[in-house]
């Protein structure tokens, strides 16, 4: 009677020269491949997501009262001039066709024409940078006060400071990005003239001086600190009342331990979302930010662009920031995918 390995299977068992089989890596594959359709698949939604964003613009600046070539027309100018530039920028086609065809163009970097003749991609070339530099820096500058408030404020829950921090993080969550600008050139630029209420531009097109950033990538940041302040206390907090936190004070290991290798690291997933979302409010606040400042961002780019009825410029605006919104938003995806053990 055969035993319960034999022929081929007990070959498998012992290997080829009766020692130990060498194990087949089957399951990281299958990991890996699992992992990288889960990534596809999130981008994919993220994507798709960007497209209904940029189908919905096109329908609001359609929805808007004129168009392109009225808003751009000059004094004087016949209904048959008007009819031939509308010719000309294509705007005679229905909306659904005209954007089929920049959507089209999308994937090789054609960004359209501009109702000026221009385009889009050369017109965002400069201003475009300039504000991912401002947006850049108020990110670091939340990331990095947000993360030291909320995890002072954790040190010690219910004490002086906690409360101290919880109160001041709600209190300038409520502060719009228009109002802290405003108060920030009265006190720093008209009172004190400590820094530059307006950007002056270089050669290259970029701020002449970094002081020049100092108020504009402050404006930006206040907000986002106290709502990512309350992130990461919240987030601290609920870590704490996890399993593991019990094992490692059991276990006597050193309070600053606990928090740097336990507590920290299992709050990072809520904290990189919320960073994440912040994002998103940076680059929409650093319209109106650049505005006060006279900032060369993309602001007064999109501000002459929906006066313009341009809607090319309008979605290209969309397209490049919904981009960078979506790396970011991917890159915390992954953030919480490796804290969660790779399941994404």
């Amino acid at each position: 009677m055969a035993g319960p390995l034999s022929g081929t299977a007990q070959q498998q068992a012992t290997g080829p020269a009766g020692g130990p089989a060498t194990p087949r890596p089957v399951r990281p594959v299958l990991s890996a491949a699992r992992r990288a359709g889960g990534l596809a698949a999130l981008l994919a939604r993220r994507m798709l997501l960007l497209a209904v964003l940029l189908a919905a613009v096109f329908a609001a600046v359609e929805l808007l009262p004129g168009d392109a070539a009225t808003a751009t027309a000059e004094r004087g100018e016949s209904a048959a001039d008007l009819a031939q530039r509308r010719d000309l920028l294509g705007l005679d086609r229905p909306v659904l066709i005209r954007f089929t065809d920049w959507m089209t163009g999308l994937p090789t970097g054609d960004l359209g024409t501009s109702a000026h003749g221009e385009a889009v991609a050369d017109l965002l070339a400069r201003p475009f940078p300039n504000t991912l530099l401002l947006g850049g820096l108020a990110l670091l500058v939340t990331l990095a006060v947000s993360l030291g408030l909320g995890c002072l404020a954790a040190l010690k829950p219910g004490g002086t400071t906690d409360r101290a921090v919880s109160a001041t993080a709600t209190g300038i969550l409520a502060l719009p990005e228009f109002v802290v600008a405003v108060a920030l050139v009265l006190v720093f630029a008209l009172w004190t003239d400590w820094l530059p209420a307006v950007t002056l531009t270089g050669a290259d097109g970029a701020p002449a001086s970094w002081q020049m950033l100092v108020l504009p990538v402050v404006a930006l940041s206040i907000p986002q600190i106290g709502w990512n302040t309350r992130i990461v206390r919240a987030a601290l907090a609920d870590e704490a009342k996890a399993p593991h936190m019990e094992t490692a004070v059991i276990d006597g290991l050193p309070r600053h331990r606990i928090f740097t290798h336990h507590l920290l690291p299992g709050a990072m997933p809520t904290i990189a979302a919320g960073i994440a979302t912040s994002t998103g409010m940076l680059l929409g606040g650093a319209v109106v930010v650049e505005t006060i400042f006279n900032y060369p961002g993309i602001g007064g780019v999109l501000a002459g662009a929906v006066t313009d009825r341009d809607s090319p410029v309008v979605a290209g605006v969309v397209a490049v920031t919904g981009a960078v919104i979506t790396g970011v938003l991917l890159l915390a995806d992954l953030v919480r995918a490796r804290a969660s053990g790779g399941r994404i």
